[in-house]
């Protein structure tokens, strides 16, 4: 199994950084996929990436009879039911998709709509992309954690991407258990991602003020015990390693949902903090540290 052809939706900070790097090394063989209202725009101004303009193939549904081998999702949370619509034409029966959403329920959404699919789990981890009035800018392109739930014997359609990120340059890591590794950076994204969207804080202010790492150390400890009660194989000492991790972001950098926040843009607080609140729900465990970040969060949504 060769992967041939690439495309991506999602042309965010994440989605620019990768469909350059697609882009430079497919040429015509991929294709950035946007629904019809955005498409004229988008060819024109092309992408803009650390100061430079790119310009790539942009496609709607319908618009050519061509189905992709890999196609991979980098939309928000709340675009994924239209995005999951807007790649349909390009699906055909041997395509593989990934996605490269935060959050614990993106690969299930896609599976659930392309249920005869091949349809990976993955994670962009350690990029600093990020958006600007210039574009996106970015120094580490990060790697990408993928596969299927259970990787002890790869798949032919875990191989076939291996090999096309390899080749194209994008680092990347196939776990064993990638329910688990999916669950980490959950848990990561509901701890760092929502304490600085409420105080405003850079990485390096996460674990340094006190009150911070309070609440960063209490939201982490509900996604655990609702882990936990799932069978999911988290553990307390992730949390001790994610405190640690702290010292190795850039002091200054931002998390996306804070540049959210300052950009007056929609948040994923539903999929983070909502996730962890509706969870808890159903299995009778408190959340109440996530119920209150969720409600701060989306309270934020409509001051601006």
């Amino acid at each position: 199994m060769k992967i041939k052809n690439v495309a991506l939706i999602g042309m965010g900070a994440v989605g620019t950084v990768y469909g350059n790097i697609l882009h430079n090394y497919f040429g015509s063989d991929f294709a950035v996929i946007s629904d019809k209202s955005r498409k004229e725009k988008l060819k024109n101004q092309g992408f803009r990436l650390n100061g430079r303009t790119f310009y790539t193939n942009v496609l709607t549904e319908g618009d050519q009879e061509i189905k992709f081998d890999l196609i991979i999702f980098c939309v928000k949370n709340y675009q994924l039911e239209s995005a999951i619509e807007d790649v349909r034409s390009f699906v055909g029966e041997k395509t593989i998709l990934i996605t490269f959403l935060n959050g614990v329920t993106a690969r299930d959404r896609i599976h659930e709509a392309y249920p005869d699919n091949k349809v990976l789990y993955g994670l962009s981890m350690k990029i600093d992309a990020e958006r600007t009035e210039d574009g996106v800018i970015n120094t580490v392109d990060g790697e990408i954690h993928f596969g299927d739930a259970d990787n002890n014997v790869l798949s032919p359609e875990v191989m076939a991407v291996q090999e096309c990120f390899n080749e194209a340059g994008i680092k990347n890591i196939v776990f064993p258990d990638m329910i688990r590794m999916t669950w980490k950076k959950f848990m990561l994204n509901v701890g760092v991602n929502q304490v600085t969207a409420v105080t405003k804080a850079p990485y390096g202010k996460v674990t340094s003020i006190p009150t911070n790492l309070a609440m960063f150390r209490e939201a982490m400890e509900e996604v655990l015990a609702i882990a936990t009660a799932s069978g999911i194989d988290l553990r307390e000492e992730d949390i001790e390693d994610f405190v640690k991790l702290m010292s190795n972001f850039s002091p200054t950098g931002r998390t996306s949902m804070l540049q959210d926040i300052e950009a007056g843009r929609k948040t994923e607080v539903d999929y983070f903090a909502g996730t962890v609140v509706e969870t808890g729900r159903k299995l009778n465990i408190p959340t109440p540290v996530n119920h209150v970040l969720y409600c701060i969060i989306k309270s934020l949504e409509e001051l601006y």
